[in-house]
């Protein structure tokens, strides 16, 4: 299955939001008028691309409609896939260092896919020749550890831990050893679940980024926070607050396909803390995608035919 494919299965909740009205109208051979409009506004804000964004974009999509003197289902879908694009952007690929050590370093909060995301991170690499390690610096949840243990044996990837309750950034510490002396490629970090304002977890993580500062001073590091689509407006706020206490290079956004939240990837996209670069579709191994914009807009709306 191509990543058009995966995107299209995992958005088929939020797509069905947004196609009962424009599909219906195609099917109808009618037009938008004023009601059906604000059928669809409730739509876009119903999949979470926030009320302010869909003002902006409705605004410009009656605009668009008055000056080509249009009003069918084909051109308000173009003008949204348009719309779309251009607040997502171009596609951002993470970049590993050749001959070096890369570390991602996985941030958010409880119950967001950390963990899950570390193990899917390392298939994923993995499949692309790349030796990857995984660190379960989660060391408050025992259950955070198993579940790490399972992925790393499911992904073929070295895992490093301790006990729990073990000190995390020792637990850092021995994997940079580790990967150093190893040659790895690839270090991906599991950290636990913590609020932005939660002053003691976040001094440890400060501790943790210390470490790897230190350790792996000539290592490309990313830091990736991970948010679950089904928050929806409360990812926005996770977002915003995360970047103020800890500069962040990229999202993982998971979930997907648990509901009809995906325009909060618009709504992430709109606030700019940091491009999306994985979106997860569902619970297979595979199912971690390389954010793509113009694959994840072209699922997202009904097709044209």
């Amino acid at each position: 299955m191509g990543i058009f494919d995966k995107f299209k299965a995992g958005l088929t909740k939020t797509r069905n939001l947004i196609t009962a009205q424009l599909q219906g109208i195609k099917l109808q051979l009618g037009k938008f008028d004023e009601a059906k409009l604000e059928e669809l506004e409730y739509s876009l804000i119903r999949s979470d691309m926030g009320a302010a964004n869909v003002d902006e974009i409705m605004a410009s999509l009656k605009a668009g409609m008055k000056a080509a003197g249009r009003d069918d289902a084909e051109f308000i879908c173009q003008n949204l896939q348009e719309q779309f694009s251009k607040i997502l952007g171009e596609k951002k690929e993470l970049s590993l260092q050749e001959n070096n050590l890369n570390i991602f370093l996985l941030i958010g909060v409880n119950g967001a896919g950390k963990t899950t995301s570390c193990g899917k991170l390392a298939h994923q690499y993995m499949e692309k020749g790349k030796q990857v390690m995984l660190c379960a610096a989660d060391t408050f949840r025992a259950a955070a550890i198993e579940q790490l243990q399972v992925w790393s044996e499911r992904a073929g990837a070295k895992l490093i831990s301790q006990t729990i309750g073990s000190d995390p950034a020792a637990v850092v510490y021995d994997a940079i050893s580790s990967a150093k002396a190893r040659n790895y490629d690839l270090l991906i970090i599991d950290t636990a679940g913590r609020l932005h304002n939660k002053k003691n977890l976040m001094q440890e993580l400060d501790k943790i980024k210390r470490v790897i500062a230190k350790e792996a001073a000539g290592a490309r590091v990313y830091t990736l926070l991970v948010i679950d689509a089904l928050n929806g407006q409360n990812a926005l706020a996770q977002a915003v607050n995360f970047s103020e206490t800890c500069p962040v290079d990229g999202l993982i956004l998971t979930k997907l396909d648990g509901s009809g939240k995906g325009g909060v990837a618009i709504a992430l996209a709109k606030i700019n803390i940091a491009p999306i670069v994985f979106a997860g579709v569902g619970e297979g191994i595979d199912d971690l995608l390389t954010f793509d914009p113009q694959a994840f807009v072209k699922a997202l709306l009904p097709e044209n035919d």
